[in-house]
């Protein structure tokens, strides 16, 4: 079975509640439930943390997973850390937002973490999920 790591980073355990006219009604339960459905052959670790030394950690250990989705949420703008612990990190690699941060603020519009992974999914809400994951999935089977 494939294993998949989706990570979620600072603030996003407040979806659902947090500026749902922006990032929609869903929790983080609700996409991990949806990603559970639509790709039942996958194992998910599926973490969300506000400690980005915490997630640093977690990039490290998808190592040699199938890969790697990331929402780093405002890390996006300004984590070197994050970016280094990807970019070390030889795994197919989606960052994921679920607004289109290049439709919004100015210093939304730049991501240091860009640089390290394959792709970036951005506006899709929720769904950009299930299209990162299945970019990961694709690329682990060589498609």
């Amino acid at each position: 079975m494939a294993s998949v790591h989706v990570l979620n980073g600072v603030n996003l355990g407040a979806l659902g509640t947090r500026r749902p006219e922006v990032y929609g009604t869903l929790t983080l339960d609700d996409i991990q439930r949806m990603l559970r459905e639509e790709f039942p052959g996958v194992d998910f670790e599926f973490r969300q943390t506000d400690y980005e030394g915490e997630m640093v950690g977690w990039v490290r250990e998808a190592a040699g997973s199938a890969g790697l989705v990331v929402n780093p949420g405002a890390w996006t703008h300004y984590s070197y850390a994050l970016h280094d612990a990807l970019e070390a990190t030889n795994v197919p690699k989606v960052e994921v937002h679920l607004s289109n941060v290049h439709a919004r603020e100015d210093w939304r519009r730049r991501s240091v973490v860009s640089p390290a992974v394959d792709a970036v999914v951005a506006g899709m809400g929720a769904r950009g999920y299930l299209a990162a994951v299945g970019y990961v999935i694709g690329r682990a089977v060589g498609a």
